[in-house]
């Protein structure tokens, strides 16, 4: 609700009154305007609410926009929202009677509203663009999560973009399309992780020959790629305290790799030892991501192994661009100024530790805090 209201709302006034955005309510608390979902209004205009989002979202095929009609509204506090993944579930979220309210009202950035809009066309479109001209101005807004199913096709296709879509999104048929953009979000995730960033360099860093490195990293992807799938689906506990205990672990994960950087020895290296290690390791990691995975897509979505699959090929993807940047150069200093290398390892591997080290007591009071 608030990507369609926030934007909307009035100006303090010298007498400390501000006027609401529409379907909305607010009052002073403790010196902080609060907003909150304004049922009556919502009652006596439920698809005026509806034409904030038919507004905002643009569809248009062949350069021609599309005029959108209001059929359907419903608000609901965000952990009362029914299942919205699949046709079906959008299907039966509209299907109930009326507006349900709920005491006291909600606040607004509690809220979600479910709005169903018909775009009539004169053919049935192949392929369409989507794009939106909401901008509420909202802290963190660049992140957001866009999800768009389409079943224009026997088999539905799934799309993921972040942002605010001010750029229009081509939605096709094509498979490949809708997992590319799954693609692009793993190679994000890892590159915007510098958690798992920094683990990646240490990993590098300890690698002197091509054959070390192929071990390490081929563990670390077999780890990760186990544990996605297994905490994507669940597999995994749900208490409050597992979250902020992988967190930690990841931290943890990152001096360790630091540490056999530094006593990393080309002549005595197992190279089975750090296969293993680094795979245990990456199952750590594995779990991190399927965190993320699961605020992008639900478990009953369509086509799920495609979109797994393909987050997990942009994992990598992002993974092999730190190595392919930064082990040439490192091969470089071990091989034209060798007395040089040592130092290098160092100035790289300190830093990485008490960066690490900080994550760690921060991550474990958070894993105290949980329990």
């Amino acid at each position: 609700m608030p990507y369609l209201v926030a934007s909307l709302a009035g100006d303090e006034q010298p007498d400390g009154t501000k006027e609401p955005a529409p379907f909305t309510t607010n009052a002073l608390v403790d010196g902080e305007w609060m907003h909150y979902v304004d049922y009556a209004a919502i009652e006596r205009d439920a698809l005026g609410l509806g034409k904030l989002a038919a507004v905002g979202h643009i569809v248009s095929s062949s350069n021609i926009e599309l005029v959108p009609e209001v059929k359907a509204v419903r608000v609901y506090r965000g952990i009362s929202q029914p299942p919205f993944s699949t046709l079906k579930e959008a299907e039966r979220a509209f299907k109930t009677g009326e507006q349900e309210q709920v005491t006291p009202a909600p606040f607004v950035g509690d809220s979600v509203v479910d709005v169903q809009l018909f775009y009539p066309s004169a053919e049935s479109l192949v392929s369409y663009q989507l794009s939106s001209s909401l901008d509420p101005g909202l802290e963190g807004q660049e992140d957001t999560a866009n999800l768009i199913l389409d079943y224009a096709d026997a088999e539905p296709t799934i799309f993921r973009i972040r942002g605010l879509l001010k750029e229009p999104v081509a939605i096709s048929r094509s498979t490949w399309q809708a997992a590319r953009t799954f693609v692009v979000e793993g190679v994000r995730h890892i590159l915007a992780g510098y958690d798992h960033v920094l683990f990646v360099v240490c990993l590098v860093l300890g690698a002197s020959l091509i054959t070390s490195l192929a071990w390490r990293i081929t563990g670390f992807t077999i780890g990760h790629s186990i544990t996605l799938t297994l905490g994507f689906f669940g597999y995994v506990p749900s208490a409050a305290w597992f979250i902020p205990l992988i967190e930690t672990g990841i931290a943890v994960s990152i001096i360790i790799a630091a540490v056999m950087a530094l006593n990393a020895s080309q002549s005595k290296e197992n190279y089975m030892s750090a296969f293993v290690l680094t795979m245990l390791i990456g199952m750590l990691h594995g779990l991190g991501f399927s965190f993320v995975l699961q605020e992008i897509l639900s478990v009953t979505s369509s086509n799920i192994w495609i979109s797994l699959l393909s987050f997990n090929v942009g994992v990598e993807i992002g993974q092999l661009a730190i190595v392919l940047i930064l082990w040439p150069v490192l091969y470089a200093i071990s091989k034209f100024m060798p007395h040089r290398f040592n130092m290098v390892k160092w100035v790289m591997a300190i830093p990485c530790i008490a960066i690490a080290a900080y994550w760690t007591g921060e991550r474990t009071l958070g894993f105290l805090n949980a329990i």
